[in-house]
């Protein structure tokens, strides 16, 4: 079964984001830092008219308490987190990770960019988004 254009979980959005990732890694090419890299990307969005959040701050929850915080590099338009990876080999874990903040979140898609020797994209998604609160709530309940 193929995938249609409707079936993709922001289809525009994800278009945009794709595209100005192939931008900024075409201009500057392998080796620079993360930081670097995403900054160029929030240039390019914002220049396209599009709303970027940079560092957003998740909470961790654990048993209705807030363990901590988990600092993601960007939420585009309120609904697509992206994690940017400037590494020659990309983690085993970086999608992983990714998931995590989407559940966290309550968001369906994330799209993992590596700027590697080639420039790859992943898109993570999670088709029924709980937050990670109501997520360890509902098993804690359901172990008692």
């Amino acid at each position: 079964m193929s995938l249609r254009r409707n079936d993709i979980i922001e289809p525009e959005l994800s278009h945009e984001i794709i595209g100005a990732f192939y931008r900024v890694f075409n201009t500057l090419g392998f080796g620079f830092l993360e930081y670097i890299y995403v900054r160029a990307l929030e240039q390019e969005l914002r220049g396209a008219g599009i709303k970027v959040a940079r560092e957003v701050l998740v909470p961790v929850h654990y048993k209705g308490t807030v363990l901590g915080y988990q600092r993601l590099d960007m939420l585009i338009a309120g609904r697509v987190i992206v994690e940017a990876k400037a590494t020659e080999r990309l983690h085993a874990e970086a999608a992983n990770q990714l998931y995590n903040y989407l559940r966290a979140m309550n968001l369906e898609l994330g799209i993992l960019l590596h700027f590697g020797r080639q420039a790859k994209f992943y898109r993570v998604v999670c088709q029924h988004p709980l937050s990670l609160k109501n997520s360890l709530n509902s098993s804690n309940s359901n172990n008692s």
